[in-house]
């Protein structure tokens, strides 16, 4: 049976991004990324905004791009996986974390990632599948389209007669 780990998250980073890096010189990033949704109490019928927090691990390439433009209060979209881990508190309780490990990321709103239209197409894509990333991309002026003549329509066919069905044969096999 084929399984799936794919998560999906838009919203709003609650802290400035936790930037370290390994003795091999790679990368971490971390971050805590609210998203919230409302709901309605069933008792008084008031309207409620329920906030959840999620904790969100860059690596590598993407992990200094989230180093270096994000902040907090930027709105994101990353895609990723769910990874739990088992640690031992201070007190030597052991406990389990359950956090993103990020595959894709995409800034969203203005430039410095805050405000404006929180459309998912404005072109600061950054990620991939398989542990490669996509250079940030350029941007130019489109170039101007040149002007062409519409084409004229073809011409339609005339139509057909219906089919007169007094004319078939009855000898039809079934």
């Amino acid at each position: 049976m084929a399984s799936v780990n794919k998560v999906i998250i838009v919203g709003n980073l609650g802290r400035d991004p936790e930037i370290r890096y390994m003795p091999s010189g790679d990368a971490i990033a971390n971050i805590a990324v609210a998203t919230s949704y409302k709901s309605k109490d069933r008792n008084t019928g008031e309207q409620k905004e329920l906030t959840e927090w999620h904790r969100i691990s860059f690596f590598g390439r993407l992990a200094e791009i989230v180093g270096q433009y994000l902040k907090k209060g930027s709105s994101v979209y990353v895609e990723g996986r769910l990874q739990t881990r088992k640690y031992t508190d201070k007190d030597g309780v052991e406990k389990y974390a359950t956090d993103i490990i990020a595959e894709n990321m995409q800034m969203l709103g203005g430039r410095a990632g805050m405000g404006g239209d929180a459309g998912m197409d404005d072109g600061n894509s950054y990620g991939g599948g398989g542990g490669g990333y996509e250079a940030p991309p350029q941007r130019q002026a489109p170039a101007p389209r040149p002007q062409m003549a519409a084409p004229a329509p073809a011409p339609r066919p005339a139509p057909r007669p219906a089919p007169n069905f007094s004319d078939m044969d009855d000898d039809i096999p079934f």
